[in-house]
């Protein structure tokens, strides 16, 4: 059984690390992923998102908190995890992506700010990142003889 998930979306809003009592780092976050629509109704102006909860942990969490603004397009690599708890006597549901790692792929930062980050967020990815290879860059490089109209994301 498979449950692995890479999306890339941008964050709804700035990204908020919280602590656990036991010390760790945890970050709530929402990406909106645009959906694939027809031809017809891209010509008609038609737009669509899906708004995907994401949870990222110790150093992942730390690193968006620092280097994560609103509208950053990131890359999320992870599972998918149904949770449940109760809330004034129902249970509640909740469907989230745990990420196993986390890249900004496009900051809407000034310029100016980016070259001052930019070596900082390259040395914390690296250092940050459970998998030594970007999956979606391995996934386009893979299949760079197909057009990225046909890509599922």
């Amino acid at each position: 059984m498979i449950n692995n998930v890479v999306l890339v979306g941008r964050l709804t809003k700035d990204v908020e690390v919280k602590k656990t009592q036991s010390g760790l780092s945890v970050a709530s976050f929402t990406i909106a992923c645009d959906r694939r629509l027809s031809q017809e109704q891209k010509n008609n102006g038609e737009q669509s998102a899906d708004f995907i909860n994401c949870v990222a942990w110790r150093g992942s969490a730390d690193f968006l908190g620092q280097y994560s603004h609103k509208g950053d397009t990131v890359g999320v690599e992870g599972r998918i995890q149904t949770r449940s708890y109760d809330r004034d006597g129902q249970k509640v549901y909740v469907t989230e992506i745990v990420a196993n790692s986390v890249s900004i792929l496009h900051s809407n930062q000034p310029k100016q700010a980016q070259a001052q980050t930019q070596p900082q967020q390259q040395a914390q990815a690296q250092n940050e990142t459970t998998q030594a290879n970007d999956p979606i860059e391995d996934y386009l490089n893979g299949y760079s003889d197909i057009n990225s109209d046909e890509l599922p994301f």
